[in-house]
């Protein structure tokens, strides 16, 4: 079977000049998109331009933080887009989970459970370093430097494996058969490590509580 090779030389160039676009809004990101796409800065002059599903479209903007909620369904827009697709990843927030990094519902690092092709730097980056991160993007996908899709598809199981570590991945993968099996292990292997950190502790502190209840 022939290895899938990122496009280049006029695919390449007829690729990056003509990217169709899935915002995905989380976050304030969304914000400095509109200025982005219309007459001061003019997105389209690139080739770029919004598409209101993910099956015609092959660019997924991340704007923001994610929660994991949200996450289940940005993986199922991603894969459903055809490719070759490229993912961009806006702010701190798809890198470290920004002003929410401690939070117990906001994811920390995106490149975990889907593969990002290029960050965009800032909180939240403004037009002009939208603009710069696009006409880097296209510089990328003509000298075929950019294989999101392809890593996600060669490592798929380890995708699938970092998902199901924070969510149900059975109701909505593509591939349900993978998805059992990956989620069944997962569930045995947080039951082992659960055994081996707590049982022994919860058993001692159980012995201890009588001895401190009232008489």
């Amino acid at each position: 079977m022939t290895k899938a090779k990122p496009p280049k030389g006029l695919k390449g160039w007829a690729q990056g000049r003509s990217l169709w676009m899935l915002h995905f809004c989380t976050g304030c990101g969304a914000i400095e998109m509109p200025p982005t796409m219309t007459s001061r800065y003019d997105m389209e002059r690139f080739g770029i331009t919004p598409m209101a599903t993910p099956r015609q479209a092959d660019l997924l903007l991340i704007t923001g933080y994610l929660t994991v909620k949200t996450l289940k369904r940005v993986i199922r827009s991603y894969e459903q887009m055809p490719e070759p697709k490229y993912v961009v990843g806006f702010g701190s927030c798809t890198v470290n989970g920004g002003m929410y990094w401690d939070s117990y519902n906001t994811i920390k690092r995106l490149d975990l459970y889907l593969p990002i092709d290029l960050y965009i730097a800032g909180c939240m980056p403004r037009p002009e370093a939208i603009i710069d991160g696009f006409t880097e993007l296209i510089e990328g996908i003509k000298k075929g430097k950019f294989d999101g899709w392809i890593r996600y598809k060669e490592n798929l199981e380890y995708y699938k494996r970092n998902q199901a570590m924070v969510m149900d991945i059975r109701k909505w993968s593509l591939d349900a058969e993978l998805a059992e099996r990956i989620w069944n292990e997962v569930q045995e292997e947080r039951r082992k490590r659960f055994e081996r950190a707590t049982v022994k502790h919860v058993y001692e502190l159980a012995e201890r509580i009588p001895e401190g209840l009232p008489k």
